[in-house]
């Protein structure tokens, strides 16, 4: 048990979710260099602050989208997004950057709430801390998990308009096909076929990611895809 500790403790490891900014560090700028040693733009602040917070939290490794994922490399972002889900999943923790929310009272109007990505990464995590844009703990509290936290669950409840059932314990998976894609109707993805792409691990979907093709064309491959495999024809009215 003693060893199981250790190892669970060494590989454990932190995820950021948060809105892509100005000046965000990418895959080739983290070669051969760290990222305290990287010239200061917004993102790179970003990145230094969540990687010291990641340890001050007991991770020795920490990952974020912006630089762990060699985007030009078509084989290596397929199998990022058909991982995505699981990868938020087996995470120790998901720190949540909202550089949008000075105060308690601006935390449901987060655009981070807005965006398409950020449902999977909020569904997907099983322990999640939000920090405001100082980086200080969203209402004061240093809570291991916010999902635990019956005050914030009601604001996620707000914001998401996603029940509490699903946000403590969400299971991905094609049940309910139309709920699920209604809470993503609102969203916005910077790529157009990312709205389409980003719920390929909410309803537990393996499908080819084809940048290139229109919103449209995304949304209809997964439509199809969705009543292919559940029958259920109610989700081509969401």
């Amino acid at each position: 048990m003693q060893a199981r500790r250790v190892i669970s403790k060494f590989f454990g490891y932190a995820m950021l979710s948060h809105k892509w900014g100005r000046g965000e560090p990418l895959f080739c700028d983290m070669k051969d260099t760290r990222a305290y040693d990287l010239h200061s733009t917004d993102g790179v602040v970003k990145l230094q602050k969540f990687c010291l917070l990641a340890f001050r939290r007991d991770f020795l490794w920490a990952w974020s989208d912006t630089c762990c994922i060699d985007k030009g490399s078509s084989a290596e972002l397929q199998e990022a997004i058909g991982s995505m889900f699981s990868w938020y999943r087996r995470s120790g923790l998901t720190i949540v950057y909202l550089s949008d929310v000075p105060d308690m009272a601006s935390f449901t109007k987060s655009v981070w709430f807005k965006r398409g990505w950020t449902l999977q990464e909020l569904l997907a995590s099983e322990t999640v801390s939000f920090y405001m844009r100082d980086w200080s703990p969203y209402a004061n509290n240093a809570s291991l998990n916010h999902k635990s936290d019956d005050a914030v669950l009601k604001g996620l409840q707000n914001a998401t308009g996603i029940g509490e059932s699903h946000l403590r314990n969400f299971r991905p998976g094609m049940d309910d096909a139309r709920l699920r894609l209604t809470w993503a109707s609102t969203r916005l993805t910077t790529k157009p076929e990312d709205i389409a792409y980003s719920l390929f691990g909410v309803l537990d979907l393996h499908l080819p990611v084809l940048y290139g093709e229109t919103a449209e064309k995304a949304l209809g491959r997964l439509l199809a895809e969705i009543i292919s495999q559940s029958g259920d024809v109610s989700v081509l009215d969401w």
